[in-house]
């Protein structure tokens, strides 16, 4: 698993609120899409850094330990 540390993530442009944060606008993730070196990741409460630079793969993998297995679904 490969991730970089952003350290000015501001630069970047196209961040958006992750559709996994909470409703709270205080506590969110912000990840950009289509990102050809991978997924970028920041606090929103620290938009400023640091930010991590998460290859596809870790990302695909974070993301489906996140659903929910099918015999926990009620």
């Amino acid at each position: 698993m490969t991730e970089h540390t952003i350290t000015d993530p501001a630069a970047f442009t196209g961040w958006r609120k992750s559709s996994y944060s909470s409703s709270n606008p205080d506590s969110c993730v912000e990840v950009i899409d289509n990102h050809p070196s991978g997924i970028p990741v920041r606090d929103s409460k620290n938009p400023h850094g640091p930010a991590l630079l998460i290859s596809h793969p870790s990302w695909t993998s974070f993301i489906a330990s996140l659903r929910p297995h099918p015999e926990q679904e009620a």
